[in-house]
């Protein structure tokens, strides 16, 4: 996100932008892993208040035709990942504030690395708004219930420790060292099989919070795909030869 000036401040274009990327890097089969972070001193505080393009886009009455996307959402709604998810594993390096639009964002990346001097904020109820890009939704599910709550009704933020110690952010380290530990965690990911890791993001993604039977049958159809590619019988004469794997995706 390059809108240092204003913190990395949310406007229509960069939200524009940022789907495009989206589809940029889940069409390309050699794009095994995304980082997603903020140029400067901040992740992303969030949609631009000053300028207001919110508001206005929320009490719209006729707003101006988007192309369909195969998401079933606008480019707005899945440039903020609110109506997709990325079949490709999507790391954030947060590598300072992160807030309202930028906090909704990072609920849906895979995994998270935060600065020490981090925040992590839903302030939207403080200007009479509400975070409705996925929090109410997302927030209750990945940390507990009541310090989602806390969250969403005070506007008040979590420190790096806190968003650790409540599983918002699986790492934090030391002031300019996220996107180094993205790359290194990033790297370890490309190893792998890309058939493998691919599925089995979709399999947690579409099985979701259901009930264990049901998300089963989700799993299995994953599975089923990944043990019968050319990439798991690779994996094995490799493991077996005591070489590198020499994968294909297939």
């Amino acid at each position: 996100m390059n809108n240092p000036q204003r913190r990395n401040a949310l406007t229509p274009s960069m939200i524009t932008l940022m789907a495009q990327a989206w589809d940029e890097i889940d069409s390309n089969l050699d794009i095994r892993v995304a980082i997603l972070t903020g140029e400067g001193s901040s992740y992303c505080v969030g949609g631009d208040l000053a300028d207001g393009w919110m508001v206005r886009k929320s009490s719209d009455k006729s707003p101006e035709p988007q192309p369909e996307r195969k998401s079933g959402g606008s480019v707005i709604t899945d440039g903020l990942l609110l109506t997709r998810s990325l079949a490709t594993p999507l790391i954030a390096a947060v590598n300072g504030a992160c807030l309202g639009g930028g906090c909704e964002m990072l609920q849906q990346t895979d995994i998270r690395i935060a600065e020490e001097h981090a925040v992590f904020g839903l302030p939207e109820a403080k200007w009479g708004l509400i975070a409705g890009a996925g929090s109410t939704v997302r927030l209750k599910r990945q940390i507990p219930y009541t310090k989602a709550m806390e969250m969403i009704l005070t506007g008040e933020p979590l420190t790096a420790a806190e968003a650790y110690h409540f599983g918002l952010v699986g790492h934090v380290v030391p002031t300019g060292r996220s996107l180094e530990k993205a790359r290194e965690i990033a790297t370890k990911v490309c190893a792998n099989g890309p058939l493998a890791v691919r599925n089995a993001k979709a399999s947690i993604v579409a099985s979701g919070w259901l009930d264990e039977d049901d998300a089963r049958q989700i799993e299995q159809r994953f599975v089923v795909e990944v043990m019968r590619s050319a990439d798991a019988k690779e994996g094995l004469a490799a493991f077996r030869d005591k070489r590198p794997p020499r994968w294909t995706g297939r």
